[in-house]
């Protein structure tokens, strides 16, 4: 089992950056493909990006091409989202997962954090 902590949301300008992070819990991290989803309000949650546990395979929904990148720290045992160029439509609240099984974790991951909330202003 691991548990999952987000940080690094806030308010941003469009067109501005921000890094998100996801703390896990555990000594088997490297086991955990990740990834993150957000919520916008009103909306079902979706998927924005994915890294298997050793990092070599990256999954990202096509929305956010090219603007974001997910990456992870086996040490410190931790995944990112580096979200540059950031719309309006982006914001929502980001959720980081996480599964044993790579292939569910673009679709049903087992383990969620709480969430943190990402707002982008015109």
């Amino acid at each position: 089992q691991v548990q999952l902590v987000e940080s690094g949301g806030g308010l941003v300008q469009a067109g501005g950056s921000l890094r998100l992070s996801c703390a896990a819990s555990g000594r088997t991290f490297v086991r955990y493909a990740m990834a993150w989803f957000r919520q916008a309000p009103e909306k079902e949650r979706k998927f924005v990006a994915a890294i298997s546990g050793g990092g070599g395979t990256i999954y990202y929904d096509d929305s956010v091409k090219g603007r974001f990148t997910i990456g992870r720290d086996t040490a410190k045992n931790t995944v990112f989202l580096q979200m540059n160029s950031l719309r309006p439509e982006d914001t929502a609240v980001y959720y980081c997962a996480a599964d044993t099984a790579i292939d569910v974790i673009t679709t049903s991951p087992n383990y969620w954090g709480q969430g943190t909330q990402v707002t982008v202003s015109s």
